[in-house]
């Protein structure tokens, strides 16, 4: 992470950049954080490094969120393989997003206690309909076509072609957005979504997901599997039933209403059911920490985030117990 900031933060202040292309090595682009791992630092009673792990996080997605030089506005980042969690937080922010058939995007944090973040609630309200509400809700996976016909991807290429299109826009001789596009159009494939896809699931997201709490969207979801609905609506409700009651509601707020990006928060699994959450329970997470040995965060250097990214204020903090 700290080797990414100082990177990005040189970049920012050379003239010479033209162009920045983020990419993975391996399987994976990002599968995220190790956010399991953290927990438990976290319970054994070590919450500072935490804390200060996920603010490393914070900064560097900030800085991608929010760079000042044109070049990251216009960035490529090549997305194959696995995107979930943290790596959402690193690809989401570029301007032009490059899938291909092998990537597989999710948000699973709701699955393990947490809550999408990384500039989630930004980038998942922005998709079509209640889209983001269902890949939030459920930590449902989905590949690259999909993630091409929902908005979370800019272009298709073949795994294949992955290394030439790389090859073609080191030789890029500025960083104007319509040559950039003209090097990845060459490369453009058609990507065709699988038969229970984004566009055949959309109508029943936009009945369900758009209910005004949890427990309505999960009664709507519950009223289409008992009228014959596709197997995928009752493994978005099994999904949604094996996760942090505290989490689907925090992200439910956070997705709908807040326009803090980046909050980071711990919630444990206590509630362990949807009715005994309750909105103070939730609005505790959106408030100011008490604490003496707690720094608040902030950027080093203020940015237009309203022109950038429509990220309006950042803050940060971790909710242990």
């Amino acid at each position: 992470i700290l080797q990414m900031e100082r990177a990005l933060t040189m970049y920012e202040h050379d003239p010479n950049v033209k162009l920045v292309i983020l990419k993975g090595i391996g399987k994976a682009f990002c599968a995220g954080g190790d956010v399991v791992r953290m927990v438990q630092v976290a319970t054994a009673g070590h919450w500072s490094f935490t804390a200060v792990y996920y603010k490393k996080q914070l900064v560097l997605d900030y800085l991608l969120a929010t760079y000042k030089k044109p070049v990251v506005r216009f960035s490529v980042v090549l997305i194959n393989g696995i995107v979930m969690g943290g790596g959402a937080g690193l690809s989401m922010h570029g301007s032009f997003r490059v899938v291909t058939e092998n990537t597989v995007f999710a948000m699973p944090e709701a699955m393990i206690g947490y809550f999408p973040d990384v500039g989630a609630s930004y980038f998942l309200s922005r998709l079509p309909g209640y889209y983001g509400e269902y890949l939030g809700l459920t930590g449902a996976r989905i590949d690259g076509a999909e993630m091409l016909a929902c908005g979370l991807a800019t272009h298709f290429v073949l795994s294949k072609d992955l290394q030439s299109l790389e090859d073609d826009l080191l030789e890029v001789p500025s960083s104007d957005t319509a040559t950039i596009y003209e090097h990845i159009k060459k490369y453009m494939h058609q990507a065709h979504p699988n038969h229970d896809s984004y566009c055949k699931r959309f109508e029943i997201v936009n009945k369900c997901f758009s209910k005004k709490t949890v427990e309505q969207i999960l009664l709507s979801l519950e009223n289409e599997v008992s009228g014959g609905a596709d197997k995928w609506v009752a493994k978005a409700i099994s999904s949604m039933k094996s996760a942090s009651p505290t989490s689907l509601k925090i992200f439910l707020r956070s997705v709908r209403v807040i326009t803090k990006c980046f909050i980071y928060n711990y919630e444990w699994w206590q509630p362990s059911c949807l009715e005994q959450v309750t909105e103070e329970m939730v609005e505790q997470v959106f408030s100011k920490v008490e604490d003496d040995d707690w720094e608040e965060f902030e950027p080093k250097n203020t940015r237009n985030l309203v022109e950038t990214c429509g990220v309006v204020q950042i803050s940060f903090k971790c909710v242990v117990g």
